[in-house]
């Protein structure tokens, strides 16, 4: 016997203008930049080369932004609101990277629904979520609005 898969997701119909999920945090390590710059190719010194970046405006490796972005997928979907119900992740509609996040540093998601439109066609939504990336003193590192697409509550 099967056993049933359980929903533990938001329906479109469960987002609230104005509400607010807070992921859960993780710390960023050397291994998870040398890893984003294998899988990307990006190995720009800002990101690799702890000795020439000494002397640089941040004084060590800074983690690429777009591995930053890929952990905040992560830990969004670690909230669960996304977890079974989503159709589509469909657009970035603004980012802005605002502090560097380095090797140690410990970040977190603040999501809140911005914006929904009823898509009956698709059978849901569409859903804009504003996505805070904050470092372990509470500070903005990374800051955007994600535009997703959610199903339907079933009839």
């Amino acid at each position: 016997m099967a056993l049933e898969h359980v929903n533990k997701g938001l329906y479109f119909e469960e987002f609230v203008v104005g509400k607010q999920v807070v992921s859960p945090s993780r710390t960023i390590t050397e291994a998870d930049i040398v890893g984003f710059a294998g899988l990307s190719g990006d190995y720009t010194s800002i990101h690799t080369d702890a000795e020439s970046v000494k002397d640089g405006p941040f004084g060590q490796r800074v983690a690429h932004g777009l591995l930053i972005i890929s952990i905040a997928s992560g830990l969004a979907a670690r909230t669960g609101i996304l977890e079974g119900t989503i159709f589509a992740f469909r657009e970035i509609k603004s980012w802005k990277f605002s502090l560097p996040v380095f090797i140690g540093d410990t970040v977190h998601v603040i999501m809140e629904v911005k914006e929904m439109k009823a898509l009956p066609r698709l059978g849901g939504g569409s859903v804009y979520l504003l996505l805070d990336i904050r470092n372990q003193n509470d500070e903005t590192v990374m800051k955007g609005i994600w535009n997703v697409l959610m199903e339907s509550k079933p009839a």
